[in-house]
């Protein structure tokens, strides 16, 4: 490595569950008080894998106190997000691990069956997926524990990663967002207390279960606990898969992962935060600085940020649901509206405009998409003013 201060882990893809050895993690768990698994995983931090952040403890917690018969546990591999690959990684590695955060999930919250959602790109996986259920599902039955896990796939809508959108596809209908509350922890699949984590989340889970609290806390800041897996992808020389302590500084991660040339990075995929080489020493990767789902996008000075930018835009006008005028209207105004400044139609002063319109679409649309389109946006053009223009 190049830089002594970015440390990498191998906790993820260490050896953990596997074939009929009676599933030792999953053993200990059916043997505890789930309230102390509860507890453990709170004291541990662990916060949502997939970009949100949200406290895992809390949301099981806040389904296991819900006395419904039918409950649900929901893997949200819906991995949609631009420059995002690392929970395929993980599925075509190590899926006994996410099983096994399942299935604690289920003996924690009192249910009996789980679902993952899988991205329709990745159809490849759906045959090796199975035949190593079969095997999980066979060793869980030895232990006396009745819990069993089935894949459904989305048909490739980038709206399906937000929860709510994902049930609305589990339940056969179009994939839009429902209103909130109430939330899925109480009104979730089948209207029924549901369980939704991230890939990597579950991995974690099952992780804390076998080596402790306290290894898991020795990774990590106070605010941003553990490790995380990240998609390096762009200008570098070595993109793939990696394994990194939370609250590393960008400027560490642009001297392990760049080309020595590396002006920005789009942090957390088309949807997070663009962020210039004058900010990379400030910048903390984690829930104190710029959280992320994974994605780390890195840009050299041969690229062009508006093109970049525009690939964005493009891309969420054709993801938007079209459930909601300000997502709808707002993807589609922002696109012409650049496109316009670029070729002289308007003058620069319109970006104020298309500012004010991102940072109303934060404020009023109803999901994640049309929300978030102000982080990459905003970013973009607050940053490389000069190159959205000339």
């Amino acid at each position: 490595m190049k830089n002594k201060n970015l440390k990498k882990t191998d906790v993820i893809f260490s050896c953990c569950v596997s074939g009929n050895e009676k599933f030792p993690i999953l053993a200990g768990a059916i043997k505890k008080d789930p309230d102390l698994i509860i507890d453990e995983i709170i004291e541990s931090g662990l916060k949502g894998r997939g970009g949100a952040g949200f406290p895992t403890g809390l949301k099981w917690k806040f389904a296991a106190m819900n006395r419904s018969l039918e409950k649900y546990v929901v893997c949200n591999a819906d991995e949609g997000e631009p420059g995002t690959f690392k929970d395929r990684e993980i599925l075509l590695k190590v899926p006994e691990k996410v099983f096994a955060g399942m299935a604690i999930c289920g003996q924690v919250i009192g249910a009996k069956k789980g679902y993952i959602y899988l991205r329709g790109e990745y159809l490849f996986m759906v045959p090796k997926l199975y035949e190593i259920l079969d095997i999980f599902h066979a060793g869980i039955t030895e232990l006396g524990y009745d819990f069993h896990i089935s894949i459904l796939q989305g048909s490739g809508a980038y709206v399906c990663g937000e929860e709510t959108a994902l049930i609305e596809s589990m339940e056969g209908k179009r994939g839009e967002a429902r209103n909130k509350p109430p939330y899925p922890v109480a009104d979730g699949f089948r209207n029924k207390p549901t369980i939704i984590n991230n890939v990597e989340t579950f991995v974690n889970v099952a992780m804390i279960q076998k080596y402790g609290v306290a290894a898991f806390k020795k990774l990590g800041t106070q605010d941003s606990q553990g490790s995380k897996v990240f998609s390096v992808s762009g200008d570098t020389p070595n993109p793939g898969v990696y394994e990194l302590e939370l609250g590393m500084k960008l400027s560490d991660f642009v001297d392990e992962f760049g080309d020595g040339d590396t002006k920005a990075v789009q942090v957390g995929g088309a949807s997070g935060f663009c962020v210039p080489r004058r900010h990379f020493e400030e910048t903390i990767i984690g829930f104190e600085g710029i959280p992320t789902g994974g994605s780390m996008m890195l840009f050299n000075s041969s690229r062009s940020m508006y093109n970049v930018l525009s690939n964005y835009l493009d891309f969420f006008a054709d993801e938007s649901c079209g459930q909601c005028t300000p997502c709808r209207v707002g993807c589609q105004q922002l696109t012409v509206g650049m496109k316009a400044i670029k070729n002289g139609e308007k003058d620069a002063d319109y970006l104020n405009d298309l500012l004010k319109l991102a940072d109303a679409m934060k404020i009023t649309s109803k999901c994640g998409l049309g929300q978030s389109v102000a982080n990459a946006f905003s970013s973009i053009v607050n940053n490389f003013k000069e190159e959205m223009i000339y």
